[in-house]
């Protein structure tokens, strides 16, 4: 069973002491690089455990929206040329864009980032005060956004690059040159290790996988 951490607070009514004592909600953030599993996991826990999901992901997409402040930073740096005929993101021809050219992927970064951040903060916020008990954050670039601020750990979902590759490739219909843009310009596993607090590999069985993060879980 998951064995949630609780908060006691004191409170003082006229004269009179008493403790009040909360479950604490436990924030996750779920790292990993591109074709590591992480919808796999999130799916597991979010069925097993009810864990709440929010993917940094579809926020991104949603602050970029045509209309927000990011949607008119990204238009002035990288050009109209980058909409499609009804004036939105072409998101294929900037994902080509970017990830060709590492400072041009840093300057998406800086502007999405920031806002994605809020909306997470804002999210979680809601949460709270539903009582939410569990909540994942899934994103590949949680270093990027401060996440020391709103995660109590971070889990790194880990498989060997090759196995990424096949599924990338088989799964998802990527050409090899795209995986490899892709990977590289991700963190390296060095860099996923330095920035989490527990590791999940998933190259092999996923119930191998489900009997790690079901390990993991009795832990908390």
């Amino acid at each position: 069973m998951f064995r949630w951490k609780w908060t006691c607070i004191q409170e003082v009514t006229g004269t009179k002491q008493s403790k009040r004592c909360e479950k604490s909600m436990k924030v996750i953030g779920i790292t990993g690089g591109v074709g590591a599993g992480k919808s796999q996991v999130l799916e597991y826990l979010q069925d097993k455990y009810g864990a709440t999901i929010i993917k940094a992901d579809d926020l991104g997409k949603k602050v970029q929206k045509k209309g927000t402040e990011c949607f008119q930073a990204i238009v002035e740096h990288f050009g109209e040329d980058i909409l499609n005929e009804k004036g939105e993101l072409d998101r294929p021809k900037l994902a080509d864009i970017v990830f060709s050219d590492e400072k041009e992927l840093d300057t998406l970064n800086a502007i999405v980032h920031p806002a994605v951040k809020e909306e997470i903060l804002r999210k979680l916020k809601g949460e709270e005060r539903k009582s939410t008990n569990l909540v994942l954050i899934e994103s590949a670039i949680l270093n990027k956004v401060d996440y020391q601020s709103f995660c109590d750990e971070v889990w790194y979902i880990y498989v060997e690059e090759p196995i990424r590759k096949q599924r990338l490739i088989y799964a998802r219909g990527y050409s090899a040159q795209k995986v490899d843009e892709i990977m590289a310009a991700q963190m390296s596993k060095k860099e996923y290790l330095q920035n989490s607090d527990r590791v999940i590999d998933n190259s092999s069985s996923f119930e191998e996988t489900k009997g790690q993060l079901d390990d993991i879980i009795a832990d908390l």
